[in-house]
Order: C-alpha cells, then sequence, then structure tokens
C-alpha cells in the first residue's frame, strides 16, 4: 500500500457544517477538562503542590538526623519517635525498605515536611489520605502538611523497590 501525499491545497477546503459542530463539541470538552483539572488540583485538594531541592544522601540525612535529635522522644523496633513542634519543619526518610521516623503530630497544625530517598525510587502514599507522591534520591521534597483527623494513619511506599517493598510502612499518628 502506497502512501499517497494529499491533494494540493486540502488544507483550504471548506468543511461541512456538521463537521465544523464536531470540532467546536470536542474544543469545549477538551477546555472543559481543562478546566477542571486546575480547580480539581486547587479546590479538590489534589495532588499537593511541593517545592523541590536538590540535596544529597548524606546531606539530607545529616538535616533529618539534627531534626530527629531536636525532637525526639522515644524508639519503637529502633525507629525513632519523633514529636516535632507544630509550625515546624519535619523530615521523613525513605530508604529501603522503611520509612523514618515514626511522626506524632498535633490535629490542626502546619508542618512543613521533607521528604526523601537515600537509595531507591520510592513511592509516598500517607494512607488513607490521598497523598501519593515519587521519592527520588538527591531531591529534597518540602509540602505543608496540616492534619485534619486525629488517628493511626500509614505511610506505605505505592513504588516497587525491592524484594523488602511490601514491609515498607511508615505510621503516623495525630493527637488532639
Amino acid at each position: 500500500m502506497a502512501i499517497l501525499a494529499p491533494e494540493k491545497g486540502w488544507f483550504h477546503k471548506k468543511v461541512a457544517k456538521d463537521e465544523k459542530m464536531w470540532i467546536m463539541c470536542a474544543t469545549v470538552v477538551a477546555l472543559a477538562l481543562f478546566a477542571i483539572m486546575v480547580l480539581w488540583h486547587l479546590v479538590g485538594k489534589q495532588n499537593p503542590s511541593y517545592t523541590v531541592y536538590n540535596t544529597s544522601p548524606d546531606e539530607f540525612y545529616k538535616m533529618a538526623q539534627a531534626n530527629w535529635k531536636k525532637y525526639q522522644i522515644g524508639e519503637e523496633a529502633g525507629i525513632p519517635v519523633v514529636k516535632p513542634a507544630p509550625d515546624s519543619d519535619v523530615y521523613v526518610i525513605g530508604t529501603t525498605w522503611r520509612w523514618e521516623p515514626v511522626l506524632i503530630l498535633k490535629k490542626g497544625a502546619k508542618y512543613r515536611f521533607h521528604v526523601s530517598s537515600l537509595d531507591l525510587l520510592h513511592g509516598f502514599s500517607l494512607q488513607p489520605m490521598n497523598m501519593n507522591f515519587l521519592i527520588h534520591p538527591g531531591y529534597d521534597y518540602v509540602l505543608t502538611f496540616k492534619p485534619t483527623y486525629t488517628g493511626d494513619f500509614r505511610l506505605i511506599c505505592n513504588e516497587y523497590c525491592g524484594p523488602g517493598h511490601h514491609s515498607m510502612i511508615g505510621k503516623i499518628v495525630v493527637e488532639d
């Protein structure tokens, strides 16, 4: 089957009325979907906006250690338990195959989360909330977080990261 070039001047041919209607309908639907996508992001509290900075795993680990030392109140299964002050920075590390630290947060207080991976690509997913994003090593993902419910929440990796992926579960406790 040969590929034939279109007739000369095909672009300037008059379009039929029904074809124009379909093009208009498709354009209106596309614009409406684009507007809904932007509104869903802003009003629907989907896909949290975050800022990203370059860092190295060693540098991020040192900053996280200093932060945890400042707010550490205990230890759970070898993982530090950290209770940061409201309106402060919180550091979360994803590493094969665990999330550190265990966080105790206050309901209604704002926190600046710094999240990074020390080794592999991980997926940061706070359950049952709808917070999901990828964590690449070498980047400090900063997002503002305000817990609105009390309870125990799980932080899971939703990006396959190796044989221990299924056990990569972190914990966030939100108190009144």
